[in-house]
């Protein structure tokens, strides 16, 4: 064997009969400190143990250096040798490298010869040694030895509640574990000691040989006390964690047995009552409907191996309503069903307008898409996103699609998904697994190619669980959704002949890798004249439906609508203006109901008031500019453009700038932007330069309560801050947009399709934009900009020019 010696159990090491033969006894009253240590002494390597001093230890010797090394250690006096623990899995025989410096000197208090050779000692440790040099390799170790002596106080308060916590600690691992002998806890309490009790019980522990050595080691006898009782803590918590898994495991064996059994005498009941026959009927249908369902080769495969697997099984087995549920998804998905695509180009272009009024370029691409179908019918489905703001028919529109199209319509909400599994499903192993709502949405059509309108991509979040954005990027991507995988059904399913529409207020938050896999079509704001022809052909109709009024009637003159959206709504949609319709409508039925009103009435102008309330919006345009230090500005927010208005005043001071109206950083930096062209353009504009340095400014931009931010307000602040210093107003009915620079510069900015539509529904007469901005307004249709006069300029003195009286 490759052990140089072995560490034995006391047990195993009887008073030896069997044919052993007893060489060396020792008396039992024999003291090991009475013996005398030479400087020489026989070294034995140890493998996979080691020895401590005053402890008796058994140790079974078989190589032959092992035992010539026993044969001269008899012969010495008081049969000494030094015992060292090897480091490693060293090869035998091990060399003076492969073993411990530090060792424990042993006398062999007893020595039995077994009839295969091989020696059985029974040692006791004298003290702790070391090796200060190897004398000789060969025919074994021996070595130039000195005794260490410990050191730390044994009498000290700290040394005494050690060894009292050590023997509590200790007499509870031996009360707790099966391993370790009782007789040890009594041996405990009887070592007054505290270096003996810190080897008795590092002895006695069970961990690695490198663990035990640092305790023989350590001469320090309170730190050797120290690691021997945190060795002891942290087994006995191992122990505690061990038994809670040993009883969890015996509890769960138990409740399996319980269940086995129970499910047994259920079969049984079943069989008795008859009711084996109905499930192997059940089964029996279930096989016709997978071979009914059309699966291309890969899912037949795969729901013939589960329904083998189904047949096979009890039914009340735990799996069985889990493969079940799973069939029977896979029977109920549209594999081969398709809807017949209408493929009339007039038809679809009558349902659109039906439905939604403007919105033409959408209607165009939708066309062009039928078109195209009925030239190739294996056209892969598009991948459209409609972007605007809140209320402009989005998602309605993408039922009229459906209608146009003769498709099922299916809807699934993305607002505030921050799992990815809502997308592609749990995996079966998983407790309630479903597959995502892509899967779901298709088999709540019942066809592989409807409509499919993905809302509010641009609110999907995303945390621990996964980024469902990420998962839409196999969804939506027309080279790769024709084998998307679900996770709960694990085979591919073909994508490809759905029509997907995802509808979002604003693209900044969708992901450009998302983004770039759609057809992005935008969807401006409704003008005024827009709004009125929508609540005339659809809000008013619907909600004199709604309001049970459609045998009264319920009418509403186009002043009356104009005075509605003027006064009472500002949205680039029409939700807040259907919801005013309503109450309207609301009103004329309880004056029905009571009996107040016999015949209908068309609602003018002049009735808002009694029935709404007081006026909410005012135009103010004029009102405010009429004093200087007051311009216009567009601003661009989620739901559509707007005006903002930018205040500025001057007060006696030292040059200090004052900023309000929860202002961000940028626009922070804008105004001081504006502040220093002004005032290095201070003789241009006649303005005394002494007046920035004798007064303070002051900015303000309303409301002060809704956060602003963004470059796109400079010229507007130059402006203010322009008419406030010359004392010239600004022009009325006019506003403004574009960022400005230290050179006068001015740049260009987004959203200019919005504000240009806020614009003209606040009143303004005249535009100033950025002149990089030209070709952004070449693509709003021009009869949204009939009524308008857009200027455009590249400077601020040209700007100021179109805004300021007397400038131009």
């Amino acid at each position: 064997m490759s052990d140089e010696a072995l560490e034995i159990p006391l047990d195993d090491n009887p008073n030896l009969g069997g044919g052993a033969e007893v060489l060396v006894e020792s008396g039992d009253g024999e003291e090991s400190r009475s013996v005398e240590i030479p400087e020489l002494l026989p070294v034995l390597p140890l493998k996979n143990t080691v020895l401590f001093p005053f402890l008796l230890s058994p140790l079974l010797v078989r190589s032959e250096r092992s035992k010539l090394l026993i044969d001269e250690a008899l012969l010495t006096p008081g049969r000494l040798l030094l015992c060292v623990a090897v480091k490693g899995q060293a090869e035998a025989p091990p060399g003076p490298d492969d073993v411990h410096r530090i060792g424990t000197v042993i006398r062999i208090a007893k020595m039995m010869k077994f009839p295969d050779d091989s020696y059985r000692l029974l040692v006791q440790g004298v003290s702790r040694a070391r090796v200060e040099e190897f004398t000789a390799t060969d025919p074994f170790l021996r070595g130039r030895i000195r005794e260490l002596e410990e050191t730390g106080e044994r009498d000290s308060v700290e040394t005494t509640a050690l060894v009292r916590n050590l023997s509590q600690q200790f007499g509870g691992l031996v009360a707790e574990s099966a391993r370790l002998s009782d007789d040890l806890q009594v041996l405990v309490g009887s070592i007054d000691d505290p270096s003996r009790l810190a080897d008795l019980v590092g002895s006695n522990l069970d961990f690695d040989v490198e663990s035990k050595q640092a305790i023989l080691a350590e001469l320090d006898v309170p730190k050797r006390l120290r690691r021997v009782l945190a060795e002891v803590v942290r087994e006995r918590e191992a122990f505690k964690v061990e038994s809670e898994i040993r009883d969890k495991v015996q509890s769960d064996i138990g409740k399996s047995q319980r269940d086995y059994m129970l499910r047994q005498q259920l079969e049984a009941i079943r069989q008795e009552l008859g009711e084996g026959e109905d499930t192997e009927s059940e089964i029996e249908q279930l096989r016709e409907r997978i071979e009914a369902a059309g699966m291309p080769e890969e899912a037949y495969k795969q729901a013939t191996r589960e329904f083998d697997r189904l047949a096979q099984m009890p039914p009340a087995a735990a799996e069985h309503s889990v493969i079940r549920s799973y069939l029977e998804w896979m029977v109920e998905l549209p594999w081969a069903k398709s809807s017949e695509d209408s493929l009339d180009v007039e038809r679809a272009r009558a349902i659109l307008d039906e439905d939604h009024y403007g919105l033409d370029k959408v209607k165009d691409r939708i066309v062009e898409y039928i078109a195209v179908l009925s030239l190739k019918r294996d056209l892969k489905g598009p991948i459209l996103c409609f972007v605007g703001p809140p209320g402009t028919g989005k998602t309605s529109l993408g039922r009229s699609i459906a209608r146009a199209l003769g498709r099922k319509f299916e809807r699934i909400s993305l607002g505030g998904v921050r799992d990815e599994a809502e997308i592609r499903g749990h995996r079966r192993t998983y407790v309630g697994a479903l597959p995502g709502r892509i899967v779901q949405g298709i088999r709540r059509a019942g066809t592989r190619n409807p409509v499919f309108v993905l809302d509010e991509v641009d609110k999907v979040g995303t945390d621990f669980r996964g980024d469902p954005s990420s998962a839409l990027l196999e969804v939506l991507d027309p080279e790769q959704n024709s084998t998307f995988s679900d996770h709960y059904l694990e085979v591919p399913f073909d994508l490809q002949q759905i029509l997907f529409i995802a509808t979002a207020n604003i693209m900044d938050p969708v992901p450009a890798a998302l983004r770039d896999r759609m057809e992005v079509i935008e969807l401006p704001g409704y003008t005024e004249e827009e709004k009125v022809e929508i609540a005339k052909r659809f809000l008013v109709p619907r909600q004199r439906e709604q309001n049970g009024l459609a045998e009264f009637g319920f009418e509403l003159s186009d002043a009356c609508l104009q005075r509605l959206i003027r006064s009472y709504t500002r949205e680039a949609g029409v939700r807040n203006l259907e919801r005013e319709i309503g109450g309207l409508a609301r009103k004329v039925a309880r004056k029905v109901a009571e009996g107040d009103l016999n015949e209908p009435q068309p609602i003018g102008p002049e009735d808002l008031a009694d029935l709404l309330g007081p006026v909410r919006f005012e135009p103010e345009v004029a009102e405010r500019t009429a004093m200087p230090g007051v311009a216009v500005g567009l601003a661009w927010t989620p739901s559509g453009g707007d005006v903002l208005f930018v205040e500025s005043t001057r007060m006696p001071g030292k040059g200090g700038l004052k900023l309000t109206g929860s202002l961000g950083d940028v626009m922070r930096e804008s105004a001081e932007a504006a502040r220093s062209w002004l005032r290095t353009s201070a003789s241009d504009l006649a303005i005394e330069p002494e007046l920035f340095e004798k007064s303070d400014i002051h900015l303000h931009v309303p409301a002060a309560a809704v956060p602003k931010d963004g470059p796109s307000a400079g010229i507007a602040m130059v402006t203010s801050l322009a008419s406030m210093f010359t004392g010239r107003p600004v022009k009325p009915a006019v506003a403004m947009t574009g960022e400005i620079t230290l050179r006068g510069k001015v740049l260009p900015v987004g959203g200019i399709k919005e504000k240009v539509l806020a614009a003209k529904r606040a009143g303004i007469a005249t535009v100033v934009l950025p002149e990089q901005n030209r070709q952004d307004v070449e693509e709003v249709q021009q009869e949204l900009l009939e009524g308008l006069h857009l200027e455009y300029v590249g400077r601020i003195d040209e700007a100021l020019r179109h805004t300021l009286v007397g400038a131009g």
